[in-house]
């Protein structure tokens, strides 16, 4: 099968073609229920009642959503579209949906119905999706209900045309079931936190909106290699594989010239994307081989991360058509970077004020330093939970590694901002350097120089106007590491103005007081900030000393969401009840250890029917051949039986250590409870791991090349 793909992946042909010149300002939004196309499809009170849910929250009530109903069906009718969906986000990590045709039998003919019922509400099963014990098996009702503030669009297929709800999920006693409800909760949260923030700098100020830019990066291998590699097939990433001579050592490829194949996969998904509304603005060649990227524009939070979650569906749908696999996993291959998904955030008023924009003047800018300092505090006092909100077994393997950010979550601000800070608690002002500001080479237009280099080894940077958290891992869902984002600055925010307001109810001046809570939280954040290299011994040892968490692995990182400060951010805030919270860990725990004990089973299998047989058979040769020249009265050379010894020892130790790993699965199914299973999986199982991988990466270079039969990491990431 190895060499059967090779040949089908170099003979591949390049099938798609735009058959006219592409107009992406045509296509934008074409298949989306966006602001233009309501105004053409529903009556103006309908507009109207959709626009002021959709700025200000209003509820819309039934009998105008039976309007926005008849409006939306006729819309999608009129694009082709047989059926609609709710589709939402539930806690596996999917998107989720269920059809349903707009047509019904009636009198003996078909007519078309979609109500206000069908829109605004329908009922899943929510025993079937993970819940962490909020629901039985024998109570499976779940609603799905509508969420206005993410367009209605089209999907389309081969052979049909489907509308799609945006909608969240929750059971039947209301606790949220998915990622999109708590986020619109931290979403309005961080509004009314900012804004209120805002009033004392700027009157007019009555929003504000969390913006939120997805970086996507993602591996692509062709199909018939990647159906080749059970590992990749169950488990997204490969568990075994010998490191290629050349891997990523000469950065060539990054930034490097796309392949033909690859630009016509990326050039249809940016179509495809540019009519459901996703921006996207990027794309390139990534570090690692056969790794690329893709970024959107800035939008709105919720929006972004719907966006996001379509597109790779959108990817992944793709890549079949143009038989390619696209893998999200966060460390499809060792020794080679992984995969992240980086999420740069700011804050935006409805006046175009961006709060996180330094201006060009940042010392006296009272209002950017107010928002910079709270939001540093936020992450030093939730770091924890920030953390926990980006663990999972995929990205256990890429925190730390490469080029991802470690496991301890610090702040980079850059030495111009380091100096404003130091000068602000010193009441002192910076001078600005001008001449500093650009970079002049001789017939080059001037380059301009930010305020604020880049650290790319640091989980959370900020980078001129927004701070960037690369620490989520590129198959996570961003709604998960933005609720905490959001929750925890709001947090901040809010008990900053209590202070604030109670010194100023004292008789303190205001703007006084602004400073000196500032300087308070300033100085107990400090800890968090790190402007050096985040790979090194040297700052694992620094953070240590400053008390910072280091948390290694999934099961540890999920405990902060039971800890007293996840109550004290999220359950006081009204984003999750205690219950919310603790079923969100079982959960998390849950997904961690299925995925470790799939990985073990897959991993035993490739062993015990993939390796050995191949490597015994080798052996066998070798043995016989050795045989043959005895009894042929010639002389057995060393290199003979050095190369018998070895793949003899390697044989037998891959065996015995898949052994024990089956022994350690064992040992943690009989766990009884998640916390324990989970822990166990950890260091019991899938520690076995990399030693098992050792022996049978040895194997695949001293076994005959046409016995082995999984395809190699030369053929995986440089055949395209």
């Amino acid at each position: 099968m190895r060499f059967d793909s090779i040949k089908t992946a170099t003979n591949r042909k390049n099938k798609f073609s735009a058959k006219h010149q592409v107009s992406f300002t045509e296509l934008y939004k074409s298949n989306v229920f966006d602001d233009f196309a309501m105004r053409d499809f529903l009556s103006k009170e309908a507009y109207e009642s959709v626009s002021d849910s959709i700025n200000n929250g209003k509820t819309i009530n039934r009998k105008m959503a039976e309007h926005v109903a008849a409006g939306m069906k006729r819309w999608a009718l009129s694009k082709g579209a047989t059926h609609y969906t709710h589709w939402f986000q539930p806690l596996t990590g999917s998107t989720a949906e269920k059809h349903d045709s707009f047509w019904e039998p009636k009198d003996g003919k078909a007519v078309e119905k979609f109500s206000a019922g069908a829109l605004v509400q329908q009922e899943p099963d929510a025993s079937s999706l993970p819940n962490g014990g909020l629901r039985n098996t024998f109570e499976a009702r779940g609603y799905t209900a509508w969420d206005p503030s993410s367009p209605a669009f089209i999907h389309e297929n081969t052979t049909g045309k489907t509308l799609c709800i945006p909608t969240v999920f929750v059971s039947y006693n209301g606790e949220a079931l998915d990622y999109k409800a708590p986020l619109l909760k931290s979403v309005n949260l961080v509004n009314k936190a900012a804004t209120d923030i805002c009033k004392y700098f700027l009157k007019k100020v009555t929003s504000c909106t969390a913006s939120l830019g997805i970086e996507q990066e993602y591996f692509l291998v062709d199909e018939a290699m990647f159906n080749a590699r059970p590992d990749l097939v169950m488990t997204g990433r490969t568990l075994l594989g010998h490191a290629p001579a050349k891997g990523q050592q000469m950065d060539d490829h990054y930034f490097g010239s796309i392949p033909d194949r690859v630009f016509n996969y990326m050039y249809e998904v940016e179509i495809e994307a540019a009519k459901l509304g996703i921006p996207l603005k990027t794309r390139h060649n990534e570090v690692a081989p056969g790794q690329y990227e893709c970024a959107p524009m800035f939008e709105e939070v919720n929006l972004a991360i719907d966006h996001n979650q379509l597109l790779m569906d959108l990817m992944d749908d793709l890549a079949h058509k143009h038989h390619f696999r696209v893998l999200f996993h966060e460390k499809p291959f060792a020794g080679i970077n992984g995969s992240g998904k980086h999420n740069n955030w700011s804050l935006i008023t409805n006046t175009g004020v961006n709060l996180l924009s330094p201006g060009n003047d940042p010392n006296s800018n009272l209002l950017f330093l107010t928002i910079f300092i709270n939001t540093i505090k936020a992450l030093h006092d939730n770091a924890d939970i920030i953390r926990a909100s980006i663990a999972s077994a995929s990205n256990d393997h890429r925190l730390g590694a490469n080029e991802a950010p470690p496991a301890i979550i610090s702040a980079f601000i850059g030495s111009k901002l380091t100096e404003v800070l130091n000068a602000f608690l010193d009441d002192e002002t910076t001078n600005d350097d001008n001449d500093k500001k650009s970079i002049n080479i001789d017939k080059i237009p001037e380059i301009l120089r930010d305020n604020t280099d880049r650290n790319r080894t640091s989980p959370f940077a900020f980078t001129g106007n927004k701070f960037e958290l690369r620490a989520v891992g590129s198959s996570t869902n961003s709604a998960q590491p933005m609720t905490a984002l959001n929750t925890a600055v709001a947090n901040q925010l809010i008990l900053f103005k209590t202070q604030v307001d109670k010194a100023v109810a004292a008789g303190g001046d205001q703007k006084t007081v602004i400073v000196s809570e500032l300087k308070k939280a300033l100085i107990s954040a400090q800890n968090i900030l790190f402007e050096g290299n985040n790979y090194s011994e040297e700052w694992a040892t620094e953070a240590k000393k400053r008390g910072l968490s280091n948390i290694k692995n999934t099961p540890e990182a999920l405990e902060a969401y039971i800890s007293k400060q996840a109550i004290s951010t999220f359950v006081n805030n009204g984003i999750f009840t205690k219950e919310e919270l603790h079923a969100r860990y079982e959960i998390m725990l849950e997904d961690y250890t299925k995925k470790i004990q799939i990985e073990g089973r897959v991993l035993g299998e490739l062993v015990y029917s993939h390796i050995l047989p191949p490597a015994i058979g080798y052996l066998t040769t070798l043995a016989n051949n050795v045989k043959s020249l005895k009894d042929a009265g010639l002389k057995t050379g060393t290199a003979q039986m050095d190369l018998l010894k070895s793949i003899t020892t390697h044989i037998d130790a891959a065996k015995q250590k898949t052994d024990e790993m089956v022994e350690a699965r064992k040992k943690a199914n009989s766990m009884t409870s998640a916390e324990k299973q989970a822990i166990s999986y950890h260091y019991d199982v899938k520690e076995t791991f990399d030693g098992i991988r050792y022996h049978v990466d040895k194997l695949e270079q001293i076994v005959d090349d046409q016995m082995w039969q999984l395809p190699k990491y030369r053929e995986l990431l440089f055949i395209k």
